[in-house]
């Protein structure tokens, strides 16, 4: 959902009861974008580990991928065997 949609659902009832809806609405949808559509505030909020700019997204994953590509996975020792049947 977009944000036109999320704010059209969160403020119905403030833009119903306004006397310009329109105006009202845009008012609305611009306010969504600031605090809930924008990486800064999940970043803000540490749900992001970093907000890169698009140029750089290939070397950012060249180098996440570089950095697990000598990673070995070690698995614990098994405690039990298959039992005989």
């Amino acid at each position: 959902m977009g944000a036109a949609g999320a704010a059209n659902i969160i403020f119905a009832g403030e833009i119903a009861k306004s006397a310009d809806p329109e105006a009202t609405r845009a008012a609305k949808i611009e306010e969504y974008k600031e605090k809930f559509a924008n990486p800064y505030v999940a970043a803000s909020r540490g749900m992001v580990d970093d907000v890169i700019d698009p140029r750089d997204t290939r070397i950012k994953l060249i180098q996440a991928l570089d950095m697990l590509d000598k990673k070995e996975e070690s698995r614990p020792n098994k405690k039990h065997g298959n039992i005989p049947l």
